[in-house]
Formats: structure tokens, sequence, C-alpha cells
């Protein structure tokens, strides 16, 4: 299985809009997302390279499997 690296976060945007997520706010640079049956919102830095730890802090807090990540992130 690929590893998980760095990605843009237009890229990342797109695997949790895929992911049936919605964009609700934004408030400086972080933009704010949510999805019902989801508790916390993610939260994705619009930075040129989201972290590794940014990006498995959200897939864990949305329920987002690596196996489904990679399958979101090959239909953007």
């Amino acid at each position: 299985m690929p590893r998980i690296v760095p990605l843009p976060w237009r890229d990342l945007e797109r695997v949790f809009l895929a992911a049936g997520f919605r964009f609700v706010r934004q408030d400086g640079s972080p933009r704010a997302y949510t999805k019902p049956g989801v508790p916390r919102p993610i939260i994705i830095p619009t930075y040129d390279e989201v972290p590794v730890s940014i990006i498995r802090g959200n897939l864990r807090s949305a329920g987002i499997s690596r196996d489904e990540y990679f399958a979101l992130l090959q239909r953007r």
C-alpha cells in the first residue's frame, strides 16, 4: 500500500468533498468541513503542503480508512 504523503490543500479538499463533506466556513487560513454523523468538523489549513500528521488526524476524525482515502484520492 502506498504511503500517505503531504498534499496541497486543494487535493486534500477534493478527497473530503468526494467523501460527502461540505465546506461550512473559513476563519483565516483553516477551512472547516462537516458531514452528518461525524461529530467534529474536519479542518484543512490552506498550506502548499498539508503535513501527514494533519491528514492522518483528519482521516481518523472522519472515520475514513487508508484504503478509502487512496480510493478517493484516485478519483480526484
